[in-house]
């Protein structure tokens, strides 16, 4: 039976000033390949996407953001009717606490006050009967703050892969994951690229949908 899934992808970026911001890594490729894989299931899905370099696959809604906090706004918009909300983008946790409205100069020393962006997957948790999926990028200790956090965040299911200088969990090519499910099961993918590992999670998420 088709559902309509909410899939984020991508990085947010937080301007500091009309020509700077600050970002992340993240290259979109796993939330890409989530939504690709939830519509060749024949399921409605609807991406909400920072910037990225990635074609839009076929059958897909896009709404395009870029920071944090227009990221928010666009997941509890589309929230209503939404069976399954899985939040694979990298959104910045800090944002500049001001952007400066023309560029700033080079100087001396620069010193930037931060202040915490809204977690948006705490503030869906709260709609009843929502499957939320989490991702969590670690460089320590994963498969416990994964836990962690899928207990914090009250989810349904965790993927979390590892930085580390021999793991470098960007981009294409084959990657490690752990998927940990609320009854704390865990399962380990290795060598897998984001495609395979992409029709894994939805396997899942179409149990817990039953």
């Amino acid at each position: 039976m088709s559902k309509k899934i909410l899939v984020t992808a991508g990085p947010t970026i937080e301007p500091l000033d009309p020509i700077r911001y600050l970002s992340n890594h993240s290259t979109g490729t796993m939330g890409y390949e989530i939504a690709k894989e939830c519509v060749k299931r024949g399921h409605e899905v609807c991406l909400i996407s920072g910037p990225v370099q990635l074609s839009l696959p076929a059958g897909v809604d896009i709404i395009d953001v870029e920071t944090a906090r227009e990221m928010k706004v666009r997941v509890m918009e589309q929230l209503d009717g939404a069976d399954c909300l899985i939040m694979a983008s990298a959104v910045c946790d800090y944002r500049p606490d001001r952007e400066e409205a023309q560029k700033i100069k080079k100087g001396g020393s620069l010193n930037l006050k931060l202040v915490r962006n809204p977690d948006i997957l705490s503030e869906a948790s709260g709609k009843e009967g929502l499957i939320k999926v989490g991702f969590a990028l670690e460089t320590e200790n994963p498969v416990q703050n994964a836990m962690d956090k899928l207990k914090a965040k009250d989810l349904d299911m965790i993927i979390v892969n590892t930085k580390s200088g021999v793991e470098d969990p960007f981009g294409q090519g084959k990657k490690r994951f752990v998927l940990i499910n609320a009854a704390g099961a865990v399962k380990e993918f290795a060598d897998i690229d984001k495609g395979r590992m992409a029709s894994h999670i939805i396997d899942e998420v179409e149990n817990l949908l039953k």
